[in-house]
């Protein structure tokens, strides 16, 4: 199920939701774009990513043809996944990047954390959800401590995922995705 809370910068909580319509409404006015698309291809431990490129393929040559995205990949992490918590370290700290940021989420679930203004907005995302973080705007991501996701990364750069960290430790105020 897909979830918003908006904290200020101390990590006060100001507003909650789990209403699709309200959530894609507010984002907007920020200019990120959150859709729900049909992820109707079962994820299995032995699906290799070109499978489930293949599944999509029509879903992200639409986006290609909108979005100029160059390439394409698939990031799945799971419980057992060896380097996971230097992963999620990696993910935790509030970066840009030069590119739009989109994700599609095939499998499981994440929370994505906007920092806009002096307001945190964190976005929980699952199967079926898909969202576009518009170039320069600080954020982060948290897979949690046992990650369990597979998403479709599209990127306008061909070397894909590339972060210019802030240096702010504003993720230290609010709370972790657990």
């Amino acid at each position: 199920m897909t979830t918003m809370t908006t904290f200020d910068e101390s990590g006060q909580q100001l507003f909650f939701t789990d209403n699709t319509t309200i959530i894609t409404e507010k984002l907007a006015h920020l200019g990120v774009t959150l859709e729900q698309w049909q992820a109707s291809t079962p994820i299995t431990p032995n699906l290799s990513n070109e499978a489930i490129l293949d599944a999509y393929a029509k879903d992200i040559q639409r986006l290609k043809d909108s979005g100029g995205y160059q390439s394409v990949d698939v990031i799945s992490l799971q419980p057992n996944t060896p380097n996971h918590t230097a992963l999620r370290q990696k993910f935790l700290a509030e970066h840009t990047h030069a590119e739009d940021e989109v994700r599609f989420f095939v499998d499981g679930s994440g929370m994505f954390y906007l920092h806009i203004g002096d307001r945190i907005y964190t976005i929980l995302l699952g199967k079926g959800d898909l969202i576009s973080v518009p170039a320069g705007v600080p954020h982060w991501f948290d897979m949690g401590p046992s990650p369990q996701f597979t998403a479709i990364r599209l990127f306008t750069n061909p070397d894909g995922w590339i972060a210019q960290l802030t240096g702010s430790t504003i993720a230290q105020n609010i709370p972790y995705y657990e």
